[in-house]
């Protein structure tokens, strides 16, 4: 598997990922994986490649992200915060917007964690 630091458009790649974390509202979280899993690959890359990659580079575009991003709402699978500069100023916006930590430091992604669907996105019947 070659190893990509970065996705092949940068720029490109880190809209899309800016784009979907303005989608989250406050009060709600996502994993980087999560977000990751909302963006196809980018030509050229397996999806397995991509799979393994990916959630790296959603923490790039959130390390990169301008200031109309709310980078506060993207956190790790296990419903933590990453460990890094910032974290203790996340953890604060979070409390802010009415997220509860538990006594280990976690997000409960089940009463948290976002689904992905914007609330007010029309949502189509499904015909089955």
């Amino acid at each position: 598997m070659p190893s990509f630091a970065s996705p092949p458009n940068p720029q490109a790649y880190y809209e899309q990922v800016w784009n979907i974390v303005r989608q989250i509202p406050a009060g709600k979280v996502a994993a980087y994986g999560q977000i990751a899993k909302m963006i196809p690959p980018p030509n050229g890359v397996e999806i397995e490649t991509y799979a393994a990659f990916a959630p790296r580079w959603v923490g790039g575009a959130m390390a990169a992200c301008p200031d109309d991003v709310p980078w506060q709402r993207v956190i790790n699978s296990q419903g933590k915060i990453s460990e890094r500069a910032g974290a203790e100023k996340q953890r604060q916006l979070l409390e802010e917007e009415g997220i509860i930590f538990d006594a280990k430091d976690r997000i409960d992604l089940k009463k948290y964690g976002w689904s992905g669907k914007s609330d007010d996105t029309p949502q189509q019947p499904s015909l089955f």
